[in-house]
Order: C-alpha cells, then structure tokens, then sequence
C-alpha cells in the first residue's frame, strides 16, 4: 500500500508515522484492496487537524479530526475510517448475502 504524508504547518515525525501505519493495518484487515492512503497533518495557531484519505477498491474513505494534540486528531481520524470500512463492507455483505425477492407479476 501507497501511504503518501503531507505537513503544512508541521513536520511529520517518526512517531506519528507509526501510529499512521498502525492504524492503517487495522483498516486493511477490515477493507478490501486499499490501495493508497494519504495523511494530511495541519497546525493551526491551538488547534491541530488530522485528515486521513483511504482509497480502496470501490470506495473512497476520507476522515477528518481535530484536536489540541496531533496524536489524538491522528487516531480518532483512524478510527473514524475504521468505521467507515466497516460500514461499507456490513452494506456490501448483506446485499451479497440477501438478494432481493423478485416481484411476481400476476
């Protein structure tokens, strides 16, 4: 998977990575054949801005948090996708699983 990391206003440290990679590899276990992800990271004057972009196979996963703390907007965007991904593909299962009834023409 592609993960792209853009800082404006803020440099990218080594330990937001990896809480980036952590969350994304929960969010793969959930999506089907995401192919890239791109971490947007904005500091404002007291607040901080976490935007996480997911594209996957049929679906594009976007989430954005903010807080006082980088880390916290970081992982609740994470969250956020999580359940985006799980969302999707609960929808997708019970489409495929339960096929509409065919309406009989009298």
């Amino acid at each position: 998977m592609i993960m792209e990391y853009t800082g404006r206003h803020t440099a990218v440290t080594p330990k937001l990575r990896t809480i980036a990679e952590a969350g994304m590899g929960r969010v793969a276990l959930v999506a089907n054949r995401c192919s890239s992800a791109h971490f947007i990271l904005t500091e404002d004057k007291y607040r901080k801005i976490a935007e996480v972009r997911v594209q996957c196979r049929n679906e594009s996963l976007v989430a954005t948090c903010e807080s006082a703390e980088m880390e916290t907007a970081l992982r609740d965007a994470l969250q956020k996708v999580e359940l985006q991904a799980i969302r999707h593909k609960e929808r997708y299962a019970t489409v495929r699983d339960r096929p509409r009834a065919v309406p009989a023409y009298n």
